[in-house]
């Protein structure tokens, strides 16, 4: 609970002042590419939360990773945090700040399965659907499951619609193993 209430409030920090220097677009972007190597390098992770290595070894690991790859504003904040010996939290804060970025901008991400990718014409009709549902620009992420056999299944936040062949087969089951003979009151 502390760690989260830590990195919603450097997020915040970051998110005003990206705002306020105009940078927002670019931190976005920076903490986009920041998210994705924490959560593909688990050595990056490690050596983040790792006690043994000295701040200022992670200071040089993380200047070379990052001074010439992000803006100025961003790498600064990194290394601030670095500072602070926050730096195990940089992969929570990126994730935060990039759900403040969409919140701030009313961008809403929506998932998709599917056993099939979707085409370009049925992305539209899902995005449009789910705008018009939600009153918010749509984010659309696809994932494909080959276990759902067919149909699809939208997930927007805790909103779900299950239209999966998966699902039908199984209310299927469901309705033939209901014991006729008992009267349900």
């Amino acid at each position: 609970m502390i760690a989260s209430k830590i990195t919603t409030r450097y997020a915040k920090s970051l998110l005003d002042l990206a705002i306020e220097t105009n940078q927002l677009k670019e931190c976005y972007n920076d903490l986009l590419s920041v998210e994705a190597l924490c959560s593909k390098s688990n050595d990056f992770s490690l050596m983040l939360k790792s006690p043994i290595i000295n701040t200022s070894k992670k200071l040089s690991i993380l200047k070379s990773l990052f001074e010439n790859k992000l803006s100025k504003t961003t790498y600064l904040f990194v290394e601030l945090i670095t500072k602070k010996k926050r730096e195990s939290l940089l992969h929570s804060i990126s994730k935060n700040f990039i759900e403040l970025y969409k919140s701030h901008h009313k961008i809403i991400t929506a998932s998709v399965t599917t056993t099939i990718p979707l085409d370009k014409d049925l992305k539209e009709k899902v995005v449009s659907f789910v705008k018009t549902k939600m009153d918010k620009d749509v984010e659309l992420k696809e994932e494909i499951n080959h276990d759902i056999l067919g149909g699809a299944i939208i997930k927007v936040g805790d909103f779900q619609i299950d239209d999966s062949v998966r699902k039908q087969l199984k209310e299927l089951k469901n309705s033939y193993n209901k014991n006729l003979f008992i009267k349900d009151f």
